[in-house]
C-alpha cells in the first residue's frame, strides 16, 4: 500500500479503492499504557501502524487480563515524543534517522473510550473497569461490530450502516426508542427530515406507537421535496402504512394545491380555547404575567364565551364591574384585546365551529391511527404552529391521564403508545418555559403515561438542560455551533470525550447515535431516502404471518372469515 493511499485513508468517507485496500491494515493498533473509566485510556501505537490510517469513530477491542474484552469507540488522536529535544530540531526530510524514531521516539496515540466488555461467552455488558497496561488494542472486526449491534427483527429499524464497512447494518431497537423521549439534531440542511420520516414510518409499520406529527414545513404527509426539487413520497404513500395514516390540514388551499388529501381541515372554536393554550405565547405576543392574568380572570367569569367577550367592542356590564372591583385593570384588557388580535386572525380559528375537531384527532391517534397535521402557509406563522401544537398536545397528555389511571384501578385498558414529533422543539423547551409547558412536561415524565416526544432541533443549545438530560436516545447530524455540540452530551455521562467524533461528521448522511436504543454509541452513514426505502414498504403483507395472508385474501375476494364458515 502506497504512502499517497494511506494518507487518503478516512473511515467516513472511503473510496472503493481504500475499501479494497482495508484488509492489509495491520489488524493490531498497540498497546494500553494509560487512561482512567471516565477519560478512556490511550493507546500506544505500534510502529507499523500509520496515525492516518486510523480516524475517530473507529471501534476497538482490547483483550483484558483475564477472560474479558472491551469495546471502544476512538475518541481522539494524538501525536506524542520520548524525546522533547526532538521538538526544538526535528529531523529533516532525508534524514536516516527518521524512519527509525518513528513509532519509537515519536509516535501516534489514540485515546479510546471503553463502552462495553464481554467475558467469555456470556452476554456483552456496559463497562465498569478499564483492561490493564500493556493490553493489546485491535481494529474490531465486522463480526464483532455485528455482535454488538445484533437486535431482535421484531423491533430492529436499520437505519444504516457503519462507515467503515458498508457491509454492517447498524440497527435501533424501536421498542426501546420509543420507551423514552427521543431525539433528532442536526443543523439545517443535514437531512433531519430524511432521517426522521423512515424511522416514524418503522414505528408505525411495526405498530409499536401511534405517531402524531407537526408537520411544520409539509414534509411528511403526502409528498416531500428533496435534492433538486425531485417530489418523494411521505408517509401516506407508502403502501404498508397508507391506511394507517390520517392527514389533517390548517389550511385546505394548501392542501390541493400540493394533493396532499387530507382527510379534513382542522378548525378550532373560540369556545375551545382556555387560558392555558395561550400562555406558551407569552414571549411571542408579548404578554405579561399581568395580562395572562387577567385572561384567567376573564375565563372565571366568562366560561365559554371568554374571548368573544374579549374581541366585542360593546363592553359588557359584567366586564365594567371586572375593572371596577380592579379585578382586571382597563389598560391591560385592551392590550389583551389588541395582542390578542394578532393570534385569532388565523382562518382556522372561528368563533363557531360545529365539531370538535381535537377529540377527533385524538380518536384516529387511541385507536392506534397515526396523524400529521400540516400546517400549509401557517407553517412560517410561529404563533399559529406554537398555538396548535400545544392546543392540541395538552388535550392529548389530559385525555392519556385520564386513560392510564382508569386502567390502573382496573377500569380499561391502558392507552397505546404515542410518539409526538415536534420541529423547533426549542420553541417549547426554552429554559424558563420548559417548566410551564405541556411538553416540558411530557419529558421529565418520561414513558409514565405511555406518551414520549421525538424532538426535531437544529439548535439542541437553546433547550433546557433538564429535558435534555431526559431525553433517551440521541441521533444528532453534523452541527456548527460549539454550544450545540457541547448541548448534545448534555446529561450523558462520559459522553464529552465523543465532542471530536461529532465534530468530524460529514454534512450529510453521517449521524452520531447514542443513548436508549443502541448498546453503544455509533457513527453510521444513513440510508438515502428514495426507492430502497419506498421498497421496504412496498408490501403490505410484507412481515404479516401466513394466517394473516390468508385472511387478506379471503376479504380480497369477498369470502367469510374461515371460522365463520365453519359455524
Amino acid at each position: 500500500m502506497t504512502a499517497d493511499l494511506l494518507s487518503e485513508l478516512n473511515p467516513f468517507a472511503p473510496s472503493d479503492l481504500v475499501r479494497l485496500q482495508r484488509d492489509e491494515l495491520p489488524a493490531r493498533l498497540g498497546v494500553v499504557i494509560g487512561g482512567s473509566l471516565n477519560d478512556g485510556v490511550l493507546v500506544k501505537l505500534d510502529g507499523d501502524v500509520i496515525v492516518e490510517g486510523v480516524a475517530v469513530g473507529s471501534y476497538v477491542t482490547i483483550k483484558g487480563q483475564t477472560d474479558r474484552k472491551f469495546f471502544g469507540l476512538v475518541t481522539d488522536i494524538r501525536l506524542d515524543m520520548t524525546d522533547a529535544a526532538l521538538v526544538q530540531s526535528p529531523p529533516a526530510d532525508d534524514d536516516p534517522r527518521l524512519e527509525i524514531y518513528r513509532g519509537t521516539v515519536a509516535y501516534g496515540a489514540l485515546h479510546v473510550k471503553p463502552m462495553l466488555v464481554k467475558e467469555g461467552r456470556g452476554e456483552v455488558k456496559p463497562v465498569k473497569s478499564v483492561p490493564a497496561h500493556f493490553t493489546v488494542a485491535c481494529r474490531a472486526t465486522p463480526d464483532e461490530v455485528r455482535e454488538i449491534f445484533a437486535a431482535d427483527e421484531r423491533t430492529a429499524y436499520r437505519i444504516g450502516t457503519s462507515v467503515e464497512d458498508e457491509t454492517i447494518e447498524i440497527k435501533l431497537d424501536l421498542e426501546r426508542f420509543v420507551e423514552r423521549s427521543s431525539a433528532v439534531f442536526g443543523r439545517s440542511g443535514t437531512g433531519k427530515t430524511f432521517l426522521t420520516l423512515p424511522l416514524l414510518a418503522n414505528i408505525i409499520r411495526r405498530d409499536l406507537a401511534s405517531v402524531l406529527i407537526f408537520d411544520m414545513h409539509n414534509d411528511y404527509g403526502y409528498t416531500l421535496k428533496g435534492d433538486g426539487g425531485r417530489k418523494l413520497k411521505g408517509l401516506k404513500q407508502l403502501n404498508a402504512i397508507s391506511q394507517k395514516v390520517v392527514i389533517v390540514t390548517l389550511d385546505e388551499a394548501s392542501s390541493k394545491v400540493r394533493n396532499s388529501r387530507p382527510e379534513f381541515a382542522l378548525q378550532i372554536g373560540y369556545d375551545q380555547i382556555e387560558p392555558e393554550d395561550i400562555e406558551m405565547l407569552r414571549d411571542v405576543l408579548g404578554l405579561s404575567d399581568v395580562q395572562v392574568n387577567a385572561l384567567h380572570a376573564l375565563k372565571r367569569r366568562f366560561p365559554h364565551a371568554w374571548i368573544r367577550q374579549l374581541l366585542d367592542d360593546n363592553l359588557a356590564p359584567e366586564v365594567q364591574e371586572l375593572f371596577d372591583s380592579n379585578k382586571i385593570a382597563e389598560g391591560t384588557y385592551y392590550a389583551m384585546q389588541r395582542k390578542l388580535g394578532r393570534l385569532l386572525k388565523f382562518d382556522f380559528l372561528r368563533a363557531e365551529v360545529a365539531e370538535n375537531f381535537a377529540e377527533r384527532v385524538l380518536n384516529y391517534l387511541t385507536r392506534g391511527e397515526s396523524v400529521v397535521v400540516e400546517f400549509g402557509r401557517y407553517g412560517n406563522d410561529l404563533p399559529a404552529y406554537v398555538f396548535v401544537a400545544n392546543f392540541l398536545t395538552r388535550r392529548i397528555h389530559r385525555r392519556y391521564v385520564e386513560m392510564k389511571e382508569t386502567a390502573e384501578g382496573g377500569g380499561g385498558e391502558e392507552p397505546k403508545k404515542l410518539v409526538i414529533a415536534v420541529e423547533e422543539a426549542h420553541k417549547f423547551l426554552e429554559p424558563g418555559v420548559a417548566d410551564l409547558t405541556i411538553f416540558g412536561t411530557i419529558a421529565r415524565e418520561l414513558r409514565k403515561y405511555n406518551v414520549t416526544l421525538l424532538i426535531v432541533d437544529q439548535r439542541p443549545s437553546q433547550i433546557d438542560a433538564e429535558v435534555m438530560s431526559q431525553i433517551g436516545t440521541r441521533i444528532t447530524c453534523a452541527l456548527s455551533d460549539e454550544r450545540d455540540i457541547a448541548a448534545v452530551f448534555t446529561g450523558m455521562s462520559g459522553a464529552q470525550q465523543l465532542r471530536s467524533v461529532l465534530a468530524a461528521l460529514e454534512s450529510k448522511q453521517q449521524a452520531l447515535i447514542m443513548g436508549h436504543a443502541v448498546p453503544m454509541p455509533v457513527v453510521v452513514r444513513t440510508t438515502e431516502y428514495g426507492e430502497t426505502v419506498y421498497q421496504q414498504f412496498a408490501d403490505p403483507l410484507a412481515e404479516a404471518s401466513p394466517e394473516e395472508r390468508a385472511e387478506s385474501n379471503r376479504k380480497k375476494l369477498g369470502r367469510r372469515p374461515l371460522d365463520e364458515g365453519l359455524m
